[in-house]
């Protein structure tokens, strides 16, 4: 069925607040649920929120917590979420970290201790809309295995940047360091289909079609080791440098029950007016090059706009329950 992004926000508020979350935390993740929507990022959006409705039921995230913001130096702010919700935390912490980026020509920006942020780049684009170059990253639930091993130690471990532009973002990109992201395995499931080789390792680190056997064994990293390192630096970035858990110990994502994830985002915001170059000219120079190619684009660009939104009918059927609870 076809759904405004205004009733999407709405009942996504509704229901967060009919589980126990305080109004401006729920606003703020509404926020972030409906922009997913918005731009057909459907994993991070209506698929998430009877999870976080179960986990705020049964106080796996505080979703009244008040996040605690310092400035321990000029260009660092760092922002303790308390096991709630990241997006607020998010929002506390980035006015006073775009001042030090503009103070200072670059700044970062540390969330510690919070449930899953879900999509990176609804972060970073906020980021960019203040002109500076947004770049973020993010651990989850150990599910990936290094290239000819079958052991998840890592998670889908996303990294996201948006790079300002005139009017809109030159560039956004959000992508996991995996092959591909944990729900794209469990939709493939729900809907009984079988899923590329590449994607994934069943328990015995044999190269697997079954959603069912990738769910027991492991995912893959995105083009092998290069994929694998890049998951392993944003490990040390999100867990290493906010204090928060490693991948190995958070239990998965979705789960009702359990502890806190416990897990940091840590994001850099570059003032490009500091540094004494020419980012839109540059940039826009490799943009013209790329729009000659025909069947190639720069990342992200132009970003989707859904409104209304097509929801299938047993989801928002979902999200109906929840908001009259």
């Amino acid at each position: 069925m076809q759904v405004s992004l205004a009733e999407i926000e709405e009942r996504t508020k509704a229901a967060l607040i009919a589980h126990g979350a305080g109004a401006w935390q729920a606003t703020e993740v509404a926020r972030a649920v409906t922009r997913a929507e918005e731009t057909g990022n459907v994993i991070c959006g209506l698929y998430y929120l009877e999870s976080y409705c179960l986990q705020l039921a049964s106080g796996r995230v505080d979703g009244s917590v008040e996040p605690v913001v310092a400035t321990p130096r000029p260009g660092a702010v760092t922002v303790d979420a308390r096991f709630g919700f990241a997006q607020p935390a998010f929002t506390r912490a980035l006015s006073p970290a775009v001042v030090a980026a503009r103070e200072n020509g670059i700044a970062a920006l540390s969330v510690a201790h919070s449930h899953t942020c879900t999509s990176l780049g609804f972060f970073t684009e906020q980021i960019a809309a203040h002109g500076l170059i947004g770049i973020g990253f993010t651990n989850a639930s150990a599910i990936v295995a290094g290239p000819g091993g079958k052991q998840p130690v890592l998670g889908t471990n996303p990294m996201a940047i948006t790079i300002p532009g005139q009017d809109s973002p030159a560039m956004h990109a959000d992508f996991s360091t995996s092959a591909v992201a944990l729900g794209r395995i469990t939709m493939a499931k729900a809907a009984g289909e079988d899923i590329p080789l590449g994607w994934a390792v069943d328990a015995r680190g044999d190269p697997t079609t079954d959603p069912e056997a990738a769910l027991e064994g492991a995912l893959q990293p995105a083009a092998g080791h290069k994929g694998w390192a890049l998951g392993l630096m944003v490990e040390a970035l999100a867990a290493g440098l906010t204090g928060s858990v490693n991948s190995l110990d958070v239990k998965g994502l979705k789960l009702p029950n359990g502890s806190p994830h416990d897990l940091g985002q840590f994001y850099i915001l570059i003032e490009p007016g500091a540094h004494g170059g020419a980012l839109a000219d540059r940039f826009a120079r490799v943009s013209e090059a790329i729009a000659a190619d025909a069947g190639a684009r720069v990342p992200g660009v132009p970003r989707r706009h859904l409104d209304p939104v097509e929801v299938p009918d047993l989801l928002w059927s979902q999200v109906v329950a929840l908001t009259s609870l």
